[in-house]
């Protein structure tokens, strides 16, 4: 319980801080695109929501980073043989202070500057807090354990971190702020040198996260065979989809002056996409910081044979073991036989129920056939198995009580997942048959999709083989990433004008429908 709530909080740490450090630099970057009016009276004031998100950010920031020390405290007490107190001794704690300190001056410039018509000197202090946020953030990492080469790997983490604060934090603001209620007289200016930035900050995440990748990840072996490999390479394709979707806004603003007629809603979804999923890739980067790097990864990694097993074709178990023949009683004991075949079976059934949701999907989308669009019901039905087949050992199956249950953090997942495919189903099928009109309210499914996605990506479980548990999950980050696809593809399908909306909705149905086709491959053995 405790790694998946600090992954959780680190998470939520990165993306206050993308929002804190894009926010300066973006403010930054507003002041000097809006032309003073000639007379006299300077720069006009910045929006003083772009103030009031930046103290949000760097707030969550110190917020997230408090509880994640409360939480290693309480992981450290009497039972684990080390006390809490040495913790003061400890580098990780100082730069943990470092970061609460620069978010808190960070609040404190904002709430300031918010009440002045222009920063003025607040400047130096904005930007020297965003900068002393970014170089905490790299001494909490994996470089600042390393004995080797530290400065570089630390000067890398920094960098990779800035880089991609700049990026999707701007957006952020970009997306709140430029493309919402603004003058007519700046936004081509704004949007331009917003683009040149982003270009420049991802030429510096990409070059800095190959720095990294090098030292933490050596060679073809180590990036397949082991869970912080996979997790590196989940990153790399989320980026990819970031590549395509920041070209293609890249690429409109740079024709604006010649193509007019491009609406300005098309680049405002986009970025809300590609906001999206960058705050996708911090959980997954917050997620590699509690897997051991791949290089220190020897005895325990996969060989690609083995994980290339995993993805062999064979076909569907549709039979399960008895539950006795389970080693429920035992929390620690080792997987069976029986173990990984009550698995297969629950992936295996669940696959048929997404497949056939997929394929109801591109029915409706095809026009043929109008009753398709009761499709999502299928996801209540899917929702009850998982409940009654997820933990053998817990709740309704099993010996252990609900609440009992609940403390087991393998156990809570799987719960949250099954309200999740239940708020799926519902709403999904009031939007698409008519019965919930509300735009906003179309937006869930996606947006729990998204979610689901993401938890997916560090969804851990209890094991005592540490390569038995890689090769268990890593069918699980190409699911992570199609969820993903399903939600926002499905996003853009509501969002955009109608012309727009058919090549996501037959994204949306296609990866519902590989899911489906990953779940029926599944296998432990």
């Amino acid at each position: 319980m405790a790694a998946f709530v600090d992954v959780l909080l680190r998470g939520v740490a990165l993306s206050g801080q993308a929002i804190a450090i894009g926010g300066v630099l973006f403010a930054l970057l507003l002041h000097w695109s809006v032309p003073a009016p000639g007379d006299g009276q300077g720069r006009p004031p910045l929006p003083t929501r772009i103030w009031s998100l930046i103290s949000v950010g760097a707030a969550a920031v110190a917020l997230a980073q408090c509880l994640s020390l409360a939480v290693l405290v309480a992981s450290l007490g009497p039972d684990a043989g080390w006390p809490p107190w040495r913790l003061s001794t400890t580098q990780y704690l100082w730069a943990s202070a470092l970061r609460v300190l620069a978010s808190g001056a960070l609040v404190a410039g904002a709430a300031v500057v918010r009440r002045r018509p222009r920063p003025g000197p607040w400047w130096s202090v904005l930007v020297g807090s965003a900068l002393a946020l970014a170089i905490s953030a790299a001494w909490t990492s994996h470089a600042a354990a390393r004995l080797e080469h530290r400065g570089l790997l630390l000067t890398l983490d920094a960098l990779h971190q800035l880089a991609a604060s700049a990026w999707i934090g701007g957006l952020f603001h970009l997306m709140l702020a430029a493309l919402r209620g603004v003058p007519d007289r700046w936004p081509l200016a704004l949007l331009r040198r917003f683009s040149a930035l982003a270009l420049a900050a991802v030429a510096i995440l990409i070059a800095a996260g190959v720095g990294l990748l090098l030292a933490y990840v050596d060679g073809v072996r180590a990036l397949l065979g082991t869970a912080y490999g996979i997790m590196v390479l989940t990153k790399v394709v989320i980026l990819g989809a970031l590549l395509l979707l920041g070209a293609a806004n890249f690429f409109a603003i740079r024709r604006l002056p010649r193509a007019r007629s491009m609406s300005p809603v098309r680049l405002r979804r986009f970025v809300e996409v590609e906001f999206g999923l960058g705050i996708t890739v911090f959980f997954a980067a917050a997620s590699l910081t509690s897997l051991p790097p791949a290089v220190d990864v020897v005895a325990d990694r996969a060989t690609l044979s083995e994980v290339g097993t995993r993805f062999t074709p064979r076909w569907p178990t549709l039979t399960s073991p008895p539950i006795d023949a389970l080693p429920i009683g035992d929390r620690n004991a080792p997987r069976t036989a029986e173990d990984r075949a009550w698995s297969e079976y629950n992936h295996h059934i669940s696959g048929l129920f997404v497949l056939g949701m997929g394929l109801l999907a591109l029915l409706q989308g095809s026009g043929t056939a109008h009753w398709a669009r009761h499709w999502p019901l299928v996801f209540l039905g899917l929702a009850a198995f998982m409940l009654v087949r997820n933990d053998p050992g817990a709740w309704p199956l099993g010996p252990r009580g609900f609440w009992e249950s609940m403390g087991d953090p393998a156990v809570l997942q799987h719960r949250v997942f099954v309200l999740l495919v239940v708020a799926f189903g519902l709403f999904e099928w009031m939007v698409r048959a008519g019965r919930l009109s509300s735009s906003r309210c179309a937006l869930i499914f996606p947006l729990l999709c998204a979610i689901g996605g993401g938890l997916l990506l560090t969804h851990a479980h209890a094991s005592l083989d540490a390569k038995s548990e890689f090769l268990m999950e890593v069918t699980h980050a190409p699911l992570g990433v199609l969820g993903m696809l399903v939600g926002w593809a499905r996003w853009l399908e509501l969002r955009l004008a109608s012309l727009d909306d058919r090549l996501p909705g037959r994204l949306s149905a296609s990866a519902m429908a590989a899911i489906g086709v990953l779940l029926l491959l599944y296998r432990e053995s």
